[in-house]
């Protein structure tokens, strides 16, 4: 089992800058893929972002040079660092783990993106 916990959403101006984070309640050491999704009124899920164990990164095209995934081991968090938001990305953003081949979800944080 894998619980994971989101923080740092928000209501930002266009062109400013949001920080998520998502804690894991184990090592993300043994978990092979963390991502950040995110879901808009009336739309399906999306990846946003996500990162391996070793580091490898990729990310949705009109996320790309605006958003940074990372991931800290030793507090067993992965950041989505948010530059130059835009009022499109606004949604509720999600967490996921794949741990032993399962997903985990976190419950989402709102963010909001208006001037």
């Amino acid at each position: 089992q894998v619980q994971l916990v989101e923080s740092g959403g928000g209501l930002v101006q266009p062109g400013g800058s949001l920080r998520l984070s998502c804690a894991a309640s184990l090592s993300i050491f043994s978990i092979n893929y963390m991502g950040w999704y995110r879901q808009a009124p009336g739309k399906q899920r999306d990846l946003v972002a996500a990162i391996t164990s070793d580091g490898n990164t990729n990310y949705a095209d009109s996320v790309k040079d605006r958003f940074t995934i990372s991931r800290d081991n030793a507090k067993n968090t992965v950041y989505l660092q948010m530059n130059s938001l835009k009022p499109e990305d606004t949604a509720v953003y999600y967490c996921n783990a794949i741990y032993r081949l399962r997903h985990y979800w976190g419950q989402g944080t709102q963010v909001t993106v208006s001037s």
